[in-house]
């Protein structure tokens, strides 16, 4: 079993406004985490103490971190990144279409790290969407074209997480769920808790979604005094098998990783 969390960390800037990477650090550790997809995370910026926060909280955790700014004014940088301790190499780091007409919103970006896990290879990508319902659109046809989800060396298996700013009910996540398999669904469980506000959860915005022989056991929000105070977002636990043949225990697989559970 693989164990992913998906993290937004506030910059490590939890609701009590203390700065602490080491909390978040602690909340990963407590979910006991093999892969982990952070965003938001500050890179020698000085309104976070100039810290590397991605190689602070591997370093805590005992992990490999892989990091993509999406924001770099100067040397500092902001962005997001994947952490783990299994082998993993970097397969693509880019950013993501904005709004020509609004060309003031924030830079947002992808990142995909290749994961070898119990013999096979897991491929990972992690994204931060937009606040724009518009760019959220053209973010998600990136992420979903040739030079990411449908790129040669992007093979199954394949998970996307990460902060897509958009509800279920939304067309971003109707979109992605065409082409991929929603990982709560797959594991039976259509609603796996909201993620943000941490402190009163009320939307689920923070999402994973999967393509190829994978079987999800479970997916949850993770609710404990501590998330709730560590950052704005709660964390999403997904936990998964590797399958050597593309089946679930209750419906076949069919191409793209979808599930036929008639």
């Amino acid at each position: 079993m693989i164990r992913l969390l998906s993290y937004n960390i506030h910059r490590c800037i939890g609701t009590d406004r203390r700065l602490s990477s080491e909390r978040i650090a602690e909340v990963i550790d407590g979910c006991a985490a093999d892969i982990v997809a952070l965003q938001e995370v500050d890179v020698g910026r000085m309104r976070t103490g100039a810290a590397d926060q991605a190689r602070d909280i591997a370093r805590h955790l005992g992990m490999m971190p892989h990091f993509h700014a999406a924001l770099t004014v100067q040397e500092e940088q902001y962005g997001d990144a994947i952490l783990t301790r299994f082998p993993s190499r970097l397969m693509r780091a880019g950013p993501l279409p904005g709004l020509a007409a609004r060309p003031k919103l924030e830079p947002r970006g992808a990142l995909w790290v290749s994961v070898e896990a119990g013999g096979k290879q897991l491929q990972v990508i992690n994204t931060h969407f937009g606040l724009n319902g518009g760019e959220r659109l053209r973010q998600a046809e990136t992420v979903l074209g040739d030079d990411w989800l449908g790129h040669p060396e992007c093979r199954d298996p394949v998970v996307l997480v990460g902060d897509f700013n958009a509800v279920p009910r939304s067309r971003v996540y109707r979109q992605l769920a065409q082409g991929l398999s929603e990982a709560c669904h797959l594991a039976g469980n259509c609603d796996p808790g909201a993620t943000f506000p941490s402190r009163l959860p009320l939307l689920r915005i923070d999402h994973a979604f999967l393509r190829g022989a994978v079987s999800v056991r479970s997916v949850r929000s993770i609710r404990t005094p501590l998330t709730r105070v560590a950052s704005d977002h709660l964390p999403l636990l997904i936990e998964l098998d590797l399958t050597a043949a593309g089946t679930e225990p209750d419906g076949k697989v069919m191409p793209g990783g979808k599930v036929d559970r008639r």
